[in-house]
């Protein structure tokens, strides 16, 4: 008898990571990512190119503060 944290993880690995649809007869991956289809893994990549440029723009603001704008005039 499978305990219960197996049974969580085939349950999980039977769905897309982006929308939670079912597979059908093709399967795609990107980043080791199981997806459904050629739509969710433009989302699943726009998704992770939007978090790069999160980082981005922390970095801009963070140069935009007082105390640092003093510091380069």
């Amino acid at each position: 008898m499978p305990n219960c944290s197996e049974s969580l993880r085939s349950a999980s690995a039977a769905r897309c990571a982006v929308c939670d649809g079912k597979f059908g007869l093709i399967r795609h991956y990107s980043w080791r990512t199981p997806l459904c289809s050629q739509k969710c893994v433009d989302r699943f990549r726009s998704r992770r190119e939007s978090d790069r440029n999160w980082v981005g723009w922390l970095q801009i603001t963070f140069n935009q503060l007082p105390e640092n704008r003093a510091r380069t005039l």
